[in-house]
């Protein structure tokens, strides 16, 4: 058994001890299943608050015409380091995870800790892994799961964080980590992980499940094709066991109607074509390439099998992960012929599909059919008047995407500037269902490279703001009508984020900056109607929840691995605080 300590806090011990929970601090409600399916308006139970991802809430005390008065009631602290969590809240309790191993229930309206969890971690284990990058918790039942550095999948006591069951996932000294997070679909507990590609590294790059009561693992999914796996014949000579590439970004989005998880995969590793084989064209420039890298899966919530895939670029050159969110909607099928570069013919106009959409780092908004995978519709994006993007061409009839055989490094020291890059990281965009439109935060950005065979990668590469582009308006949100592909104008500015955007039935917008700009926009016209500035980078986070009639909302402070040094590199004049730690929660005055 692992060492771990727990610490409550006073109050909480008072409560336990006299027998009463307040209704500020409710640890011991079930979450039931039901409640995964249909959430209250006033909790938040996973990372995007419904399984569909989209990010919105129905609360609208907070709204357009009184966001103005919104004030801050409370701030605490976090432990130190990197961080780039999603907290949850649940009948007034705000469970969290803090970089080095540590999980906190707080009262979600003062912020004071009810109880924390610190795990003892291994004397030796920054010498292979980071121990800060647990973005995402999950509740199911009596319980917080967590995936700890250390490799093991952990289950907590939501109502005291002791230890119910724990299970290793992963080794961590094969330099295999926790870079996203669980999610709960059915009674599966499911996360993906960064891994390194080792010559035997696909065995560390997967997909798991494991069951909510027990810890058992259910099913395994390798994100790189091999065996008798469809696609395992897409890696051209390369050796079974060295085809890597990563699950390691945001958790996945489930449609419980088809039982289905949708999971973004990263780009193959290492980095160029010219690393990873002998002669660069060893595998297509047509999808499928080097599967299930770059694609997004549909799995079985149950088994783990494959229902389908979409591979969004064949044998990435790039590093051009495709890892993140896949937010599901419905919407019918009108993309504008003069604004939407690829589009299905075969799709009748008006139709409504049941549609998944994900944008990628390296730029790309791409619509599927979440049923079938069928391609309906994409687009260069963040700007699409660009002879740089990596995807050189759509074939619309079957969705099968292609990149130019000039773009890819063949020999030593050759150069290529490639829009886009680092478009949008694991801060997730949001969707309005009455605006019918995804709020996308976005970078336009570009990078040249330069092959260097003997470093790790087979590349080195600098980013610049994309040439062209007004320097005051290269990052922002973009508003994108899911009907019709157009992009709206919405808001663009100077400095950089790594926020997660929120969308509220307030008829607002929610989203903050590495210049300590914390603000909310009209979801109509982008006009900013109440702005805060705080302590430190807002990174990722951003939630909303209410406890006793009172609408709260929620965001962190802190410096991410490498979207807030590489961001912050193209601003040089801004001096922001760097490595705040912090939680900031606003609500309205109370009358």
């Amino acid at each position: 058994m692992i060492k771990s300590k727990i610490i409550y806090g006073v109050g909480y011990l008072f409560l336990l001890i006299s027998g009463q929970v307040s209704a500020q601090g409710n640890t011991e409600e079930l979450v039931t299943d039901e409640m995964l399916l249909n959430p209250a308006p006033s909790d938040w139970l996973m990372h995007s608050r419904t399984y569909d991802n989209q990010r919105f809430s129905p609360l609208d005390q907070i709204n357009r015409d009184n966001v103005s008065n919104l004030q801050m009631v409370w701030s605490r602290g976090m432990h130190p380091g990197t961080q780039e969590a999603i907290p949850l809240v649940h009948n007034g309790v705000m469970y969290i995870s803090n970089p080095r191993g540590i999980v906190q229930a707080l009262d979600a309206t003062t912020g004071d800790v009810l109880w924390e969890y610190e795990r003892d971690l291994p004397d030796d284990i920054e010498d292979y892994v980071g121990i800060d990058r647990t973005r995402t918790l999950s509740l199911r039942g009596d319980r917080v799961f967590y995936a700890a550095p250390d490799g093991f999948m952990v289950a907590l006591g939501a109502g005291n964080g002791e230890i119910h069951w724990e299970t290793q996932a992963h080794d961590y000294k094969k330099t295999t980590e926790y870079t996203t997070g669980p999610m709960i679909a059915g009674d599966k507990v499911i996360t993906g992980r960064n891994c390194d590609p080792y010559p035997d590294g696909r065995e560390n790059c997967f997909i798991a499940a494991y069951h909510a009561e027990t810890g058992e693992e259910v099913w395994r999914f390798y994100a790189g094709a091999g065996g008798d796996d469809p696609g395992a014949n897409t890696w051209g000579n390369k050796s079974e066991g060295s085809r890597t590439c990563s699950p390691w970004g945001l958790p996945g989005s489930y449609d419980p109607e088809r039982n289905l998880v949708y999971w973004g995969i990263a780009n193959p590793s290492p980095h160029t074509r010219l690393k990873r084989h002998d002669d660069p064209f060893d595998v297509p420039l047509t999808t499928p390439s080097e599967l299930y890298c770059n694609s997004t899966l549909a799995l079985d919530a149950d088994t783990g099998e494959l229902a389908w895939y979409y591979q969004h670029i064949p044998g990435d050159d790039w590093d051009s992960d495709w890892t993140q969110e896949r937010v599901l909607f419905s919407s019918p099928f009108n993309p504008d012929p003069n604004l939407v570069k690829w589009s299905n013919p075969n799709v009748r106009r008006g139709e409504v599909r049941d549609m998944v959409a994900t944008v990628g780092e390296p730029g790309g908004l791409w619509v599927m059919d979440r049923g079938t995978g069928e391609f309906l519709w994409g687009i260069p994006f963040p700007a699409q008047d660009t002879s740089l993007f990596h995807i050189s061409d759509v074939n619309v009839n079957t969705g099968q995407t292609s990149i130019s055989r000039d773009t890819v490094l063949t020999g030593e020291n050759q150069s290529h500037t490639m829009c886009f890059s680092n478009v949008k990281g694991y801060y997730p965009m949001a969707y309005h269902p009455d605006e019918n439109a995804l709020y996308i935060p976005y970078h336009d950005v570009c990078y040249t490279r330069t092959s260097a065979i003997s470093t790790v990668n087979g590349h080195r590469r600098t980013t610049h703001i994309r040439e062209g582009v007004d320097p005051n308006a290269w990052t922002g949100i973009a508003k994108v009508n899911m009907e019709t592909g157009v992009i709206e104008p919405f808001h663009a500015q100077r400095n950089p984020t790594n926020g997660a955007v929120l969308a509220t039935a307030g008829n607002l917008i929610f989203w903050g900056d590495m210049n300590r700009r914390f603000r909310a926009f009209d979801a109509v016209s982008g006009e900013i109607l109440w702005e805060n500035i705080v302590g430190g980078v807002v990174q990722n986070s951003t939630i909303t929840y209410a406890v006793d009639g009172r609408q709260y909302v929620a965001i962190l402070t802190g410096d991410g691995v490498s979207h807030t040094g590489a961001k912050l590199a193209l601003v040089p004049e801004l001096n922001t605080a760097r490595r705040h730690n912090a939680v900031y929660v606003f609500a309205l005055p109370q009358k």
